[in-house]
């Protein structure tokens, strides 16, 4: 089988990084060895997958059926293969590499949920209940020793970008996004193993849970953080509603109360997630999501 790339994985490795080159380009044989050593059976590449992923679907010698997935060194695998056995199933998706087999670095063998069928699929408010409740599971003590990347060290390297990249119209949001991370990690309230890039395409339906969590960057730190990202999830449909500003805030006030979490903290971190992700994308040329971001930026 040709193992080929989807456009969309294509389009963002080639916005993120030039290195990516190499790796799409050995991808093809990186994948046929993964699928041969697992004595694999591949059904189909999933399109239009992810934006840092191939997601292969397969099946077990055993006729099980299961995810192969392939992903750079930029996006990071042995995080999230680690975070994943971590969890151990609770919360997310479950690690299926064999204790005989040795792990192979940026490919992971996965337990199949349904694909095609994300949490983002029920009504607004629904999605919203069942994608927190998913999230609040997978909020755990860290491992000892680990070596997840923490709050502090991933918003600082954003910041660092965010400082370098900012254009005049944009400046006045940085600086207040900049201001807000200063303020939170002066005092966390707590650290917790995250998601790191939650929202509601990634909770998909499975077998043995409801909804599951696929795709963690992993990373440690508050909860607020984690939530944040998820505050924003619809962008599109937000700043199309005459009262997507007072929708956004009472999102910010359900989710905080919802998830025991401070809700001036939620905002203060929503805040910056925005406006990096704003900044980045307009840096990328990614012109209309730029737009849409800082504009629901600047309601918080």
């Amino acid at each position: 089988m040709a193992f080929e790339p989807p456009q969309r994985l294509v389009r963002a490795l080639g916005e993120s990084s030039p290195a990516g080159d190499d790796w799409l380009e050995k991808l093809p044989e990186t994948a046929r060895q993964a699928v041969a050593v697992r004595e694999l059976t591949v059904e189909r590449v999933q399109v239009p997958g992810g934006r840092s992923s191939l997601v292969v679907l397969v099946r077990l010698p055993d006729g099980t059926p299961a995810v192969l997935k392939l992903a750079p060194p930029r996006a990071r695998p042995e995080s999230e293969r680690a975070a994943l056995a971590h969890w151990d199933g609770r919360g997310a998706v479950r690690l299926l590499e064999s204790s005989g087999l040795p792990s192979t670095s940026g490919v992971l063998l996965l337990e199949r949920l349904h694909p095609d069928l994300s949490v983002r699929s029920l009504p607004e408010a629904k999605s919203m209940l069942e994608a927190a409740g998913t999230l609040r599971r997978l909020w755990v003590e860290p491992p000892a020793g680990y070596t997840f990347e923490t709050v502090a060290e991933r918003t600082g390297r954003q910041a660092d970008a965010m400082r370098a990249s900012a254009d005049a119209e944009a400046l006045p949001l940085v600086d207040a996004a900049l201001a807000a991370r200063e303020q939170l990690l002066a005092a966390p309230p707590e650290e917790r193993l995250l998601h790191g890039t939650f929202r509601q395409s990634k909770v998909l339906a499975g077998e043995r849970s409801p909804w599951l969590a696929v795709g963690p960057d992993p990373v440690v730190g508050e909860c607020a953080f984690d939530l944040a990202r998820l505050v924003r999830d619809r962008v599109e449909d937000l700043i199309a509603s005459p009262a997507g500003a007072s929708t956004t805030r009472r999102r910010v006030k359900r989710l905080a109360e919802s998830l025991d979490v401070d809700q001036e903290r939620l905002r203060g971190w929503t805040l910056f997630r925005a406006v990096e992700s704003g900044v980045r994308a307009r840096r990328v040329g990614r012109v209309q999501d730029a737009e849409l971001l800082l504009e629901f930026a600047g309601w918080l």
